[in-house]
């Protein structure tokens, strides 16, 4: 039976989610799973159950994979208890599964998302006590079963969740720095950036390793849900069988022969925790990691030997910047020293790299003078951010001077997210 799904995932990233949903379809060999549209925050697709399997298991920028149960136009709370109450939740789970519903809006001329929330736990609720004269607890922590609803200005939409914890949390990570990466978005990233297992990889400011952890799972073939388990392994239709077959025809990667990722970071506890999460990730090859400054470092590779190599990294901004200096120097003054340190090592260590940097200082460009030859808008969270790419060519250090005549410039008009569930 072919099902409706929508996966959400960090604004920004709905195209590089579609295009890995196609590869998954396509490598998975599955004749059922089809990509539809790109909304603001996700993308529309369909399959059969065992399809939200698959992208369960293998999919690195979905937040969640999330089952349409139902839709249609309201008026007023009514009509949503109605639409939910119609719903078979018992051929999904049980009363003894405990439940958590979410609802996000957008436009809606309803005032009270708390109330709506309310409305739809008494629908899902009344449908068991109708039925069997039991009603599901509610778990918010640690719940069984999340149910999501959407409402826009017209329609309203219910899911039920078939991942549980969000996706990004892949099963792997123990400790993280200050202000990590979610692991979707370091997925994301890479995939913006054009790097493919085998080129070389440096992450200068790598924290708690999201970046690493993620690339090097890739190069393994590790999938991100191979280390987790998911809802839909309670479902009540759920079949082990083809599950087991799914993991089962997962073929790792041969390890390489030569190390082609790399980090660094100025704190000797967050190249440790790196190392730590590395290992908790599965990876076992060689990630070579150095504690030393951004501004100190050089290219970990010879791009004559190995070809030109992509620096991705999430740079500090604001106060994360007081732990690369002086504590005592005004933030501004931090920041204008450390980045005018930063661009002088990329423009004199870094000539045919591609750089990458992710931030939510939109002023990042000024503070390296130099021109980005791409800006793209993403969200992290809520935060509004830029990945800011530089062609680091021989010659070219300033803000004024020209970009590489090739060097292509996009800006993406950033848009809403079409919210379906809260992290």
């Amino acid at each position: 039976m072919t099902t409706s799904y929508f996966c959400p995932c960090p604004r920004g990233m709905e195209a590089a989610l579609a295009e890995e949903l196609l590869e998954i379809a396509q490598t998975t060999k599955s004749p059922t799973l089809k990509v539809h549209n790109q909304v603001p925050g996700g993308v529309h697709c369909s399959g059969d159950l065992y399809d939200a399997y698959r992208v369960n298991l293998h999919s690195r920028i979905a937040s969640r994979v999330l089952m349409r149960m139902g839709v249609c136009h309201y008026q007023n709370e009514n009509d949503i208890y109605d639409l939910v109450l119609a719903q078979p939740w018992e051929e999904w789970f049980g009363v003894e599964h405990t439940i958590r519903v979410d609802v996000t809006a957008i436009k809606s001329p309803l005032k009270s998302i708390e109330f709506i929330t309310l409305k739809i736990k008494d629908a899902v609720c009344d449908r068991f006590r109708d039925m069997y004269n039991k009603r599901p607890s509610v778990n918010t922590r640690e719940p069984d079963m999340r149910i999501a609803g959407f409402l826009d200005q017209r329609q309203f939409t219910i899911y039920l969740d078939t991942s549980g914890e969000a996706l990004f949390k892949r099963g792997w990570r123990t400790e993280t720095g200050d202000a990590p990466l979610r692991e979707n978005l370091a997925a994301g990233l890479l995939r913006v950036s054009g790097w493919k297992p085998g080129m070389p990889l440096f992450d200068p400011m790598c924290g708690s390793g999201t970046i690493l952890c993620e690339a090097a799972q890739m190069v393994q073939g590790v999938p991100p849900g191979a280390r987790r388990s998911f809802a839909f392994e309670k479902f009540h239709d759920f079949d082990p069988a083809p599950w087991r077959d799914m993991k089962a025809a997962i073929k790792p990667n041969p390890l390489p022969a030569e190390p082609t990722i790399f980090g660094s970071d100025i704190s000797g506890d967050m190249v440790a925790m790196t190392r730590h999460n590395l290992k908790s990730a599965g990876i076992l090859f060689e990630v070579p990691l150095k504690q030393i400054e951004a501004q100190q470092v050089q290219p970990p590779v010879s791009i004559e030997k190995t070809g030109p190599g992509i620096l991705l990294t999430n740079p500090p901004y604001g106060e994360r910047i007081g732990v690369r200096g002086d504590s005592t120097m005004p933030e501004d003054d931090l920041a204008k020293s450390f980045y005018a340190d930063l661009s002088k090592t990329l423009k004199q260590r870094f000539a045919g790299w591609t750089a990458y940097l992710f931030t939510a200082d939109l002023n990042l460009p000024k503070l390296l003078r130099l021109k980005e030859s791409r800006k793209t808008p993403f969200f992290n969270g809520a935060l509004e951010c830029r990945l800011f790419r530089f062609d680091m060519v021989a010659g070219f250090n300033r803000r004024e001077e020209a970009i590489p005549a090739n060097a292509a410039t996009q800006e993406k008009a950033a848009a809403p997210e079409q919210p379906t569930s809260k992290e």
